[in-house]
């Protein structure tokens, strides 16, 4: 009971934060997961719930995508996809948490230095392939995208409208091509499942809150949770938790 618990408290703030943020659901279910379940499970949990996430707003948030943009994350995300599968398929799992964990912290360092990126549709591409290499081997594509329109200073309702339409593409690749290369269980898919009324309910308390939120608040909203996940993750992949 504790572990299922702590399980759909997990899927409720993550879910509130994609919603609100466009981003946060990734960044935060993922770290936690793994310490529920076995690293592919995790990811492909992550991986279904997101998919779930990005099909059921895809419609609202129609109309504040740009499309351009799209284009070019996903033409470079067909090129990343390959390789992430690759390391997922190798993927070791305390070298995986810690990894990610100095992903994040560095991400969180460039975002406090205020490193800013002039748009050019090379770096559009680049920006997609990795989020693509990212989301096939770890089940993450949000790094990369939120350093990107961060940098650029991207306004919140655009930024939210993009990952998220990116994101319904990159993950059903990201499935299909996890089932096809190393298959599922039926962990994975009960899981899910048993998730998605919490997770429905996370997206209507996201809904509210993003209306709430302006520009500063949804920086130091980035800034607090890839600072928290980066050092929570580190630490335990170092075993200082246990």
């Amino acid at each position: 009971m504790e572990t299922e618990l702590i399980f759909i408290g997990i899927i409720l703030v993550a879910s509130v934060l994609q919603t609100s943020t466009g981003f946060g659901f990734s960044i935060m279910a993922t770290p936690f997961l793994l310490l529920l379940f076995e690293a592919y499970d995790a990811i492909q949990i992550n991986i279904i719930l997101s998919l779930v996430i990005s099909a059921s707003l895809i419609l609202k948030i129609k109309k504040d995508i740009d499309f351009i943009l799209l284009k070019r994350f996903t033409i470079g995300s067909l090129v990343g996809v390959p390789f992430g599968i690759l390391i997922f398929i190798t993927i070791n799992i305390d070298m995986f948490k810690f990894a990610v964990s100095i992903l994040l912290l560095l991400l969180t360092g460039l975002l406090l230095f205020n490193v800013k990126l002039k748009p050019t549709p090379f770096r559009d591409i680049t920006a997609g392939g990795i989020s693509g290499l990212l989301t096939t081997s770890i089940g993450m594509p949000g790094p990369p995208l939120l350093l990107y329109f961060t940098g650029t200073d991207t306004e919140k309702g655009r930024l939210r409208a993009t990952t998220l339409a990116f994101y319904l593409f990159i993950y059903f690749i990201s499935l299909l091509t996890q089932i096809i290369f190393t298959g599922t269980n039926k962990l994975v898919w009960e899981s899910s499942f048993y998730a998605i009324p919490t997770l429905f309910l996370g997206l209507f308390i996201g809904q509210i809150l993003f209306k709430q939120l302006n520009q500063k608040i949804f920086k130091i909203m980035i800034y607090i949770l890839l600072s928290f996940t980066g050092i929570y993750l580190l630490l335990e992949s170092l075993g200082w938790l246990e």
